[in-house]
């Protein structure tokens, strides 16, 4: 029986039957996790998930990160810079960077 591990819903991949995005794991495997270690941070999934959403990434990496590519621009547009919709709590920010980077 060959078993899907990956599902594509509301424009995005996600684990089948489960609410873990591919991009998680996408990310977490680009970053050198191991699939025990990404088992570990997404303990609502088995070993054999994680392995079949890696699978899956690997058979379709242009798409999947095209699809990834998408939905950060759509973040980035929806999200306003903070100097922008926080310009007081950036003004702090910077002026507190500023302070650590001077010399004591």
């Amino acid at each position: 029986m060959l078993a899907t591990y990956v599902e594509q819903r509301n424009g995005g991949y996600y684990v089948k039957g489960t609410r873990v995005s591919l991009d998680s794991i996408v990310y977490s495997f680009k970053d050198g996790e191991s699939p025990e270690t990404i088992r570990q941070n997404f303990p609502s999934l088995t070993l054999e998930q994680v392995y079949g959403a890696i699978a899956f990434y690997l058979a379709n990496q242009t798409e999947v990160d095209a699809n990834i590519r998408e939905g950060e621009e759509e973040l980035e547009r929806s999200v306003p810079p903070l100097s922008q919709s926080r310009p007081d709590l950036y003004a702090r920010l910077q002026k507190a960077r500023e302070e650590l980077g001077k010399p004591q």
